[in-house]
């Protein structure tokens, strides 16, 4: 049977109009303008979202889901469900889990569990070492989203500082390269001068003086100087300052760019004068800094020096965000909450809804060439969200659904709510209720 979304306010490629999709199966069918009415309608299910709006589903480019080895805290199941409450319908998942994803064989053995495991559609980064080289070579940019590079502190030999290797990443990917850019020198560099004066155990408010602007500025700048001398296609993730936006042009198309660039949603929202009051609940690598750096974001938002707004989803279990600033570990849940903490901040006036449709939807799309996907057009797969934008409610620790049980979100009263999300056709979530039959699809990208 057929579905027709009614009389809904669609939020689609800079416009907001009235009107509906069909869906077909998995796709959608037609866009019918306010005017428009299908002949006959007796064997379509009807969803009547007259007062709602109606967006394509969000595409989250970086997340940490946990699968495999890291389960205690969070895994593409319980995470992927939180994903689709949010509004969330596709995202790519990172490479530092148990065991690393840094050759093919674990890439490929990832992908199986995203089948068997995943209520939104995926896609999966391959990891990169000082050593793997060879192992990079072999993805097929047809069915794999990136290649990660850590170039700043990580876990285990995934910290890629030989600059030699770096070259050769660079030079010879045959596919986009995302890149966490922190500067391992300085950050030991700024641990030890402040562990000199005040000792080992510090607040979470010295986080983002320890791992600084000049932290960030120091290694994007270089990853920058690589993408250009070796004609790279470079996504620079979870930019954090005001430093690094003059690496990034707004003159060129997305679709043509070479050099792009993401910001996470906790640097829209937090600033360095949250951790009195957060502590380590608002500890992420790169650090959350000052107001002026989350000011200056805004406007690279805007002006489009940034690409996509994304949220680094990382859950960590209550007892491991505990502890010191150098104990307690770095990252947050926020995929449930993503969507819907933007529109908050449109309703600040900091942006448009339509430019909130445009990064988390639209642009993700664009920038990774995903096939069929992020726009509400016939022909593409029909992941679409309904939001309702008078639901205000409060969030709460029993309403988390990520398996950590746990949000830096706790206790904001959001205006919006995520009613219905659609992922290939199906409705997986309605209003509290999962339908999770039917799995996601393995995301595919255009050469």
């Amino acid at each position: 049977m057929k579905k027709l979304i009614k009389n809904a306010n669609i939020v689609n490629e800079g416009q907001t109009f009235k009107g509906s999709v069909l869906i077909c199966n998995e796709l959608i069918e037609r866009v019918l303008s306010e005017n428009e009415v299908l002949d006959n309608e007796s064997d379509t299910e009807i969803i009547d979202a007259d007062g709602l709006w109606l967006f394509p589903g969000v595409i989250d480019d970086q997340v940490h889901f946990r699968d495999p080895g890291l389960t205690h805290k969070g895994d593409i199941y319980t995470e992927s469900k939180a994903a689709v409450a949010g509004g969330v319908t596709s995202f790519m998942d990172m490479p530092n889990t148990n065991p690393q994803t840094t050759t093919y064989e674990l890439l490929e053995q990832k992908y199986e569990l995203g089948k068997q495991k995943s209520l939104a559609n995926f896609s999966f980064f391959m990891g990169a070492t000082n050593t793997n080289v060879h192992e990079l070579l072999k993805i097929n940019p047809k069915n794999v989203c990136g290649i990660k590079v850590f170039m700043g502190s990580s876990t285990g030999n995934m910290l890629v500082n030989d600059v030699e290797s770096l070259e050769r990443i660079f030079n010879e990917a045959p596919t986009l390269v995302a890149v966490h850019c922190e500067d391992e020198q300085l950050i030991q560099s700024n641990t030890n001068y402040f562990k000199s004066i005040y000792g080992d155990n510090l607040s979470a408010d010295y986080h983002p003086l320890i791992r600084s602007s000049e932290v960030c500025y120091k290694s994007s700048s270089f990853a920058v100087e690589l993408a250009r001398r070796y004609n790279t296609k470079l996504h620079i993730l979870h930019i954090s300052t005001a430093k690094e936006l003059a690496l990034f042009d707004n003159k060129t198309p997305l679709r043509d760019k070479k050099i792009t660039a993401e910001v996470c949603v906790h640097h829209l929202w937090f600033s360095d004068a949250d951790y009195k009051r957060l502590g380590n609940k608002i500890k992420w690598n790169p650090a959350i800094k000052k107001s002026e750096d989350r000011e200056a974001l805004i406007q690279a938002v805007n002006s489009n020096l940034i690409d996509v707004v994304a949220t680094d989803h990382a859950p960590h279990t209550k007892k491991e965000k505990s502890g010191n600033c150098f104990t307690a570990a770095s990252g947050g849940p926020l995929v449930q909450h993503s969507l819907i903490a933007m529109l908050q901040l449109a309703k600040k006036g900091k942006f448009t809804v339509e430019k909130v449709v445009e990064k988390m939807c639209h642009a993700p799309a664009d920038l990774f060439r995903i096939e069929k996907r992020g726009y509400i057009r016939p022909g593409y797969y029909a992941d679409l969200v309904l939001v309702n934008p008078q639901s205000p409610h409060t969030v709460s620790e029993s309403g988390i659904l990520s398996k950590c049980g746990w949000s830096p979100f706790e206790g904001v009263r959001f205006d919006s709510k995520v009613e219905k999300t659609f992922v290939n056709g199906n409705l997986v979530y309605d209003k509290g209720v999962f339908h999770e039959a039917t799995k996601g699809m393995r995301l595919l990208f255009e050469n």
